[in-house]
């Protein structure tokens, strides 16, 4: 059985993409959480990998140590549905796939994934609104080329979903307004019986981050809520 190396569930994104991909597609895994942020984290994960950074996927002598490559891994070594099979379906999910790994760069500085607290409503900046704007235009597209059969990007869920899993966590916590079409993937996403385990073990963990990356006050906070 592979193991999969993470960081806090509450704050690491990178982390929680390959963990909802496996859950959700019934890739099982033993997992090792190293906590983030610590004087010891760099060297515990350099156990594991090389860079240095979660997540990290071993699987006996095999060792991949990026999202998208332990995406890939999951798919040839245990024959997971990760990607359509739809051939074109397939080459957008791999697309935005990887748009979502190098990009939204203005929307992950300005509102960091915290599954731990809740934000109101607020200009949050033209840079922003764009990132936002083209998420809602990927949903859309996708949604209506080929979302037939399920409530997620391609129908079924994905890669793809597993990589904007993060974002739309953030859209959530920091209250961003949304059309009809795009919420309804968001609230799908949080639906997840497998976001739900990971939410409910992160509101659970010990260490938390009490100095907020963003200058605001919280209307709501979820610290160890059921």
């Amino acid at each position: 059985m592979p193991t999969l190396v993470i960081g806090n569930k509450l704050y690491s994104s990178w982390s929680m993409r390959p963990w909802l991909l496996m859950k959700q597609l019934g890739v099982a895994f033993d997992e090792v959480l190293v906590p983030l942020d610590l004087p010891d984290t760099r060297t515990r994960v350099l156990a594991y990998s090389p860079a240095g950074k979660v997540p990290v996927l071993v699987d006996g002598d095999v060792t991949v140590w990026e999202t998208l490559a332990i995406m890939e891994y999951v798919g040839d070594a245990y024959g997971a549905p990760v990607w359509p099979e739809d051939r074109k379906a397939r080459a957008m999910a791999r697309v935005v796939a990887s748009e979502m790994h190098a990009g939204f760069q203005a929307l992950r500085s300005a509102c960091p994934m915290n599954l731990g607290k809740k934000y109101a409503t607020r200009d949050r900046g033209e840079a922003v609104a764009r990132d936002v704007a083209r998420f809602s235009e990927i949903v859309r597209d996708a949604r209506k080329r080929f979302g037939v059969g399920g409530p997620f990007l391609f129908g079924a869920f994905s890669a793809a979903d597993a990589m904007y899993a993060p974002l739309a966590t953030r859209l959530d916590t920091y209250s961003i307004p949304l059309d009809g079409t795009t919420q309804a993937y968001v609230d799908a996403i949080l639906a997840l019986p497998a976001f739900q385990e990971w939410r409910q073990a992160g509101l659970k963990e010990e260490w938390v981050v009490e100095a907020d990356e963003v200058d605001e006050e919280p209307v709501a906070v979820y610290r160890g809520a059921a």
